[in-house]
């Protein structure tokens, strides 16, 4: 199976997909009634609905999802739970504000990732553009409402 330079981003991106979808689930089960309203919960929603509308492209392009990369992502986000946070046994508040740092990277990630495939939709009748559009607009409301928590938890942490 050959592998193209469309293939081999779009797989790097998949895994950075997975990693933030995990890193996303945890950040809500753990942060979700710091968070309030849903918040947390609703965005893990959205980064997993965006992590499939990736795949959705790779395979409207023909890219084939290389399993190793994607799995790469998931035991990245488990491996960065071993950080060291001044706490053995407890979840620490400094977990809170680097994990919502984190998730800003990994958005601002996808922001890019869907700003090249717009570019290509303008010589690649296979992507939508106007779905792209949304996206990128989607994920610039997603890194808004993160940085919001981000810089809550932040204050709340260091004054």
């Amino acid at each position: 199976m050959s592998r193209t330079l469309l293939g081999i981003y779009l797989n790097d991106h998949l895994a950075g997909a997975t990693a933030a979808a995990e890193l996303a689930k945890r950040l809500a089960r753990a942060e979700g009634e710091w968070a309030g309203n849903g918040k947390l919960e609703r965005l893990a929603e959205e980064i997993e609905q965006d992590r499939e509308t990736l795949l959705a492209f790779m395979a409207t392009v023909g890219e084939p999802v290389r399993r190793l990369e994607a799995a790469a992502g998931w035991a990245l986000e488990k491996l960065g739970r071993l950080k060291p946070n001044a706490r053995v046994v407890a979840r620490s508040p400094l977990s809170r504000v680097v994990e919502l740092e984190a998730m800003r990277t990994a958005m601002e990630g996808k922001i890019a990732c869907w700003r090249t495939l717009r570019a290509r939709a303008a010589v690649d009748p296979r992507l939508d553009a106007e779905r792209l559009d949304e996206l990128i607009s989607n994920g610039r409301s997603q890194v808004t409402r993160v940085e919001r928590l981000r810089l809550r938890a932040g204050t709340e942490l260091f004054g």
